[in-house]
C-alpha cells in the first residue's frame, strides 16, 4: 500500500485513523518529540537513553550559586531558539483534532507552550511554562525575556557567543561561568529567580496532577505522542489508563517505557504522523451524499 514517510505503513496510518474513530474524545499525551520539528532539540535517543547531560537538578540549583551561574549563562545563549520557535504541523494537527471532537485535552510534558499557540485549547502544562520565571523566595513572577533583558544588561559580553541549543532553551557552552552576574528579586531583596518550570528532582505541583488526572477520568481513551515516558511524571498517565481498561494508541520514534501497555503503536514522527493521520480522518469523514 506504499508508505507515508519515516517508514510508516499506510496500513498503520489507517489503523491509528480507525482506532481515533472508534474512541472520539481521546486525551493526548505528548514528549518533546512533538516539538523537534520547530527546532527544540529533544533530551532521549530512540532507545529511551540521553542524547546529552542529563538537565539541572532542583536541589543543585537551589543550592549552588554557581550552578545558577552556569544555568543562566547558557540560557542567556540557548533559550533564543525555544523563544523564536513556532508551532509545527504535528501542533496544528492536535489543534484540528481538538476542534474536531476527537481529542479532548492535551497533557504536555513540554513547557514551550507551542500547542496554546497552534490552537489547542485544553492544555495541560504538566511541567509548567519556560516563558515565565518565578522568585522562590517571595513568590513573584516576571516573563523570562525581561530577565533575559536584565541579563543581557549586566552580561553584554556572553550576547556575543555562540552555541548548538539544547532542550528548554538550554545551549552546549563550557567555560569559565563565575564572572557571570545573576539577579535577585528586586521585590524582596534577596530571591532566587528560577524557571517557572518543573526541574529534574523537583515534584509536580498537585493541582496539575489533579487536573490531569481529571481529563484522564474524562477521556475515553489516551494517545500518546513523542514521547518515550522514561520519567514517571508522564509514564503515570499510560498507568492510569491501562488500569482503567481505557484504550491507548502511541505515535513515536522509538520505544517507550509503555510499550506493552498500548493496543497500537505507530512508528513514526509528529508531524509526520499526525499530518498523515488527519488527513486519513478527513478521507474517512462522511460526505453530505453519505449522509442522506
Amino acid at each position: 500500500m506504499g508508505n507515508r514517510g519515516d517508514g510508516m505503513a499506510h496500513e498503520e496510518i489507517e489503523a491509528l485513523a480507525a482506532f481515533m474513530t472508534r474512541t472520539p474524545g481521546l486525551a493526548v499525551l505528548t514528549g518533546a518529540g512533538v516539538s523537534t520539528a520547530s527546532g527544540i532539540p529533544d533530551y532521549r535517543d530512540d532507545e529511551g537513553d540521553w542524547k546529552r547531560s542529563p538537565p539541572m537538578q532542583h536541589q543543585v540549583f537551589m543550592d549552588s550559586h554557581a550552578a545558577r551561574q552556569r544555568y543562566w549563562a547558557r540560557a542567556l545563549v540557548g533559550f533564543r531558539a525555544l523563544h523564536e520557535a513556532r508551532p509545527n504541523p504535528a501542533h496544528r494537527a492536535l489543534a484540528e483534532l481538538e476542534a474536531r471532537g476527537l481529542v479532548t485535552g492535551v497533557i504536555t510534558q513540554n513547557v514551550d507552550g507551542l500547542h496554546r499557540r497552534a490552537g489547542s485549547r485544553r492544555v495541560i502544562d504538566l511541567h509548567g511554562r519556560a516563558d515565565v520565571v518565578r522568585c522562590m523566595a517571595c513568590g513573584a513572577r516576571r516573563m523570562r525575556h525581561d530577565l533575559h533583558d536584565e541579563l543581557g544588561e549586566l552580561n553584554p559580553d556572553w550576547l556575543e557567543l555562540g552555541a548548538s541549543v539544547g532542550p528548554d532553551g538550554d545551549a552546549d557552552l563550557e567555560r569559565d561561568f563565575s564572572d557571570f552576574r545573576v539577579p535577585s528579586c528586586q521585590r524582596c531583596g534577596d530571591g532566587i529567580w528560577k524557571p517557572d518550570v518543573v526541574f529534574f528532582g523537583d515534584s509536580v505541583p498537585r493541582d496539575t496532577v489533579t487536573e490531569a488526572f481529571s481529563l484522564l477520568d474524562e477521556c475515553r481513551g489516551l494517545l500518546v505522542v513523542g514521547s518515550s515516558l522514561m520519567v514517571y511524571s508522564g509514564y503515570r498517565f499510560a498507568r492510569r489508563a491501562a488500569r482503567d481498561n481505557k484504550p491507548m494508541a502511541c505515535l513515536n520514534l522509538g520505544r517507550t517505557r509503555a510499550d506493552d501497555l498500548f493496543d497500537l503503536k505507530v512508528t513514526a514522527s509528529a508531524e509526520t504522523g499526525l499530518t498523515a493521520l488527519a488527513e486519513a480522518l478527513e478521507e474517512m469523514a462522511p460526505r453530505p451524499a453519505d449522509q442522506a
